[in-house]
Parts: structure tokens; C-alpha cells; sequence
């Protein structure tokens, strides 16, 4: 395994692989590698010949009082996963390679980011995308691959590709979850051992969702109400919201129809948690 802290080596390296006839995987990510890292790992090496990870805390998808600063940054066992893994490289740029001066050219995907997260923080998605213009432009993957627990940005970022004609195509792989159903996410490590317990409501209101779609209840007030209650048996948790969207343009659904994106966003403590669920009322 091979790491690179400069765009030129990283650079080098893929054009290397790419000589010998390789397809090219790449997995972005701001380190602090769990399973749910592994997991889209293990796709890229089913679905490509020579995977590329990025570890790289991105501050311009942070904004003012957010945990930019404290965010965890184990480069040592994040290399030692990654090579566990069967990684080919690792590209660890610094904020200054990434942004060597002051970054006024920005990339940015209407209508998809001024929904659900984008609601509570202006900027990010901007950061996000940007980010990942700049790295698929550096490595020039064929696939890359986002995880479902992140869907908005999976979303974007797809939209993004799509839009902008990049010749690479996102692959989406499912959340990893605990036995408990909490989504793995590098946050957790924030939480206290109850509030870990009170996370996993999460997930149960999720299934909530689920299941009262599935028994044909079709008003989005009705389920939401019913996901607050699941929520609200933990003092801890302070819902930010819970919506129903269409799962491609991410409007609001008053009434359940099509494939429905179902999103939570709750602060325990002062950690953000996120979680969806993707369901096809379509598929019986």
C-alpha cells in the first residue's frame, strides 16, 4: 500500500495503474475509518482492479461552531484498516495541497441542497461538492463510491457527475448498521453509553416509518407524528426534523407515493445524527 500526501504522487500512481489496463475504484472519506468504511472498501475492490482511498477533513463543508476543530483525525490506524483492507493508495492531502490559496472558484448544485440538511447548514453541500470535484478530478476514478447513510449527499453528488458529465459513476452501497440498527457512523464515538442506547431509537422510528407504509398509511403528517413519539421516549434526544421526500428530487411528499426517501436528523447531546431509509411503495 502506497501513501500519498501530494496531488502529483497520487496522480502518478493512478496513471501507473490505469497504463497496466486497471479500473480505477475511489473512496473518499474524512477519515476515522469504522466498518461502514470497510464495507464500501470491499466493494470497490469486488467492482475495481486498484482502489483509492482519500482521507481528508474537508473545512470548507463545515461552517461557524461546528466540530471542524475536534473532528477525530487517526491517520495511523486509519492506514492500518486501510491496509488490512487491501488498499492500494491512500491520498492524505493537508488543507494547504487541497486549497493552496484562497478558494474562490465553487461548485454548486441547486434545488437538491436547499432541501432537508442543506435547511440547517448553508454552505455545506457547496463544500461537499466541491471537495469531490476536486478529488474525482485528482484521482479520476472510474467508480466512486458513498455510502446511503449520507443519501442527500450520495444524491448531490450523483446529480453533480451527472450534470457536469464526469466520466466516473457513483456507486450508492447500504448502511452499515449495529445489532441495535444504529448506523455506523465515525460520530458515534461521541456518544456516552446511554446515549448510545437512545441512538438506536433512531432506527426504530425508521422502521416505524416502514412498516406503517406498508400497512397503507399514505399521509406524511400521520407517519411523522407517529416517528416523534418513537423519538420522544428519550429525553436526550432533540429532534432537528423528520421528513418524507420524493427520493430523486427530494421535494417534501404530502401524501406517500413512488420511491420515498425517509430522513432523520436528531442532536444528542451536542452530536448530529443522521439516518434514512429508502422505501419503493411501488415494490410489493
Amino acid at each position: 500500500m502506497k501513501v500519498a500526501k501530494t496531488i502529483e504522487s497520487v496522480r502518478r500512481l493512478v496513471k501507473a495503474a490505469r497504463g497496466k489496463g486497471k479500473k480505477i475504484g475511489f473512496v473518499p472519506t474524512m477519515g476515522a475509518l469504522h466498518i461502514g468504511h470497510i464495507s464500501l472498501i470491499k466493494k470497490a475492490k469486488l467492482k475495481t482492479d486498484f482502489v483509492v482511498i482519500s482521507i481528508f477533513v474537508n473545512p470548507t463543508q463545515f461552517g461557524p461552531g461546528e466540530d471542524f476543530e475536534k473532528y477525530p483525525r487517526p491517520l495511523k490506524a486509519d492506514l492500518e484498516i486501510c491496509k488490512k483492507a487491501g488498499v492500494d493508495v491512500v491520498f492524505a492531502p493537508t488543507a494547504k495541497q487541497m486549497y493552496p490559496r484562497e478558494n474562490i472558484t465553487w461548485v454548486n448544485v441547486e434545488k437538491l441542497t436547499e432541501q432537508l440538511f442543506g435547511r440547517s447548514r448553508p454552505g455545506h453541500f457547496r463544500g461537499v461538492t466541491t471537495v469531490c470535484a476536486k478529488l474525482f478530478n485528482i484521482v479520476a476514478p472510474d467508480l466512486a463510491f458513498f455510502g446511503q447513510k449520507d443519501a442527500q449527499q450520495a444524491i448531490v453528488i450523483k446529480r453533480m457527475v451527472a450534470d457536469l458529465n464526469m466520466p466516473l459513476k457513483i456507486v450508492v452501497c447500504p448502511t452499515v448498521r449495529q445489532p441495535d440498527g444504529l448506523a455506523v457512523s465515525s460520530r458515534n464515538q461521541y456518544l456516552a453509553a446511554q446515549q448510545k442506547k437512545d441512538a438506536a431509537l433512531i432506527y426504530k422510528s425508521l422502521q416505524k416509518c416502514r412498516q406503517m407504509i406498508k400497512d397503507g398509511i399514505s399521509n406524511s403528517k400521520t407517519i411523522i407524528s407517529r416517528m416523534r413519539k418513537v423519538l420522544q421516549q428519550a429525553p436526550s434526544i432533540k429532534i432537528e426534523y423528520i421528513s418524507l421526500v420524493d427520493a430523486e428530487t427530494l421535494r417534501e411528499l404530502d401524501k406517500i407515493t413512488g420511491k420515498v426517501l425517509t430522513a432523520v436528523v436528531v442532536k444528542i447531546g451536542s452530536t448530529r445524527l443522521i439516518d434514512n431509509i429508502l422505501i419503493d411503495t411501488e415494490k410489493k
